[in-house]
């Protein structure tokens, strides 16, 4: 009996891995489970062959591979002071808690932030996943509707499409050119990434002066950083960015006593 089952298996997986080569004779949603009402997490137009991956599948669904990168959202508090994803969070479509889970994360998982949106940060995450298509001729046709990107907030916060480079970023108006920002050498052991918020001063009339006298705050208005500007070598400059949304390219920290994150800036411009 045992034996048969094993058979059983094998025949299973040999076919699923057979149409999961044949090229798609439509338009088809990946989903996340082996279900329609599961979030879609791609679009694989007609003609694409789907990689077949090992994840079982029930009659009439397909597991395939989908190579990331992947753009997913954590809340903020999923986040470790190195600023990777806790394991076991997990990885929404959207910034909200009632999105779709794209994955949830594992220990070594490869992330990088390139955006925040309030309480929740953006990342990349470059891995691997598997998803699942509904066979045609299984049931009713796949559904062919792309999943709707999140909607951008109402004011500045996340982060626009900006080159991750350890160069210098310049800030300037409209027709003019930007002056330039140089930087510091990061190190070969620095690890910098994007970040993008409102570029604040901590200094208060009257009140004790904080540990950095700059951060970056929220699209809610709260302190997300300080921001450590001691690389920037043009900080006569910095005055103009007061108050204004910018994105920064350095490497993040956890303060002295552990309870704030700092980031040392090597550029920074208007968003």
């Amino acid at each position: 009996m045992k034996t048969k089952l094993l058979r059983f298996a094998a025949l299973l997986a040999a076919t699923s891995a057979a149409l999961a080569a044949a090229p798609l004779t439509e338009t088809t949603a990946v989903h996340t489970k082996p279900d329609r009402t599961s979030p879609t997490v791609t679009v694989l137009k007609a003609g694409t062959e789907p990689v077949a991956a090992s994840a079982a599948a029930p009659a009439g669904w397909t597991a395939v591979e989908l190579p990331g990168p992947f753009e997913a959202y954590v809340e903020n508090k999923d986040l470790t002071k190195s600023l990777d994803v806790k394991p076991g969070a997990s990885m929404r479509l959207a910034p909200n808690v009632d999105a779709g889970v794209l994955a949830v994360a594992e220990k070594g998982d490869k992330t990088t932030i390139t955006g925040l949106r309030g309480r929740w940060t953006q990342v990349s995450l470059e891995k691997n996943l598997v998803g699942y298509i509904h066979v045609s001729g299984a049931g009713s046709p796949p559904i062919a509707a792309a999943p709707a990107p999140a909607p951008a907030p109402a004011t500045g916060g996340a982060l626009s499409p900006v080159p991750v480079t350890p160069a210098a970023y310049g800030v300037g108006t409209a027709g003019q050119p930007a002056p330039m920002v140089n930087l510091g050498d990061g190190g070969p052991s620095a690890l910098p990434r994007q970040f993008a918020g409102k570029f604040v001063s901590t200094r208060r009339p009257l009140a004790p002066r904080r540990p950095y006298d700059w951060a970056l705050n929220d699209d809610a208005g709260k302190r997300f950083a300080y921001l450590d500007v001691s690389k920037l070598l043009q900080t006569e400059q910095i005055e103009k960015y007061t108050n204004h949304q910018v994105v920064v390219f350095g490497t993040a920290r956890a303060s002295a006593d552990g309870k704030e994150l700092v980031i040392q800036i090597e550029s920074l411009q208007l968003r």
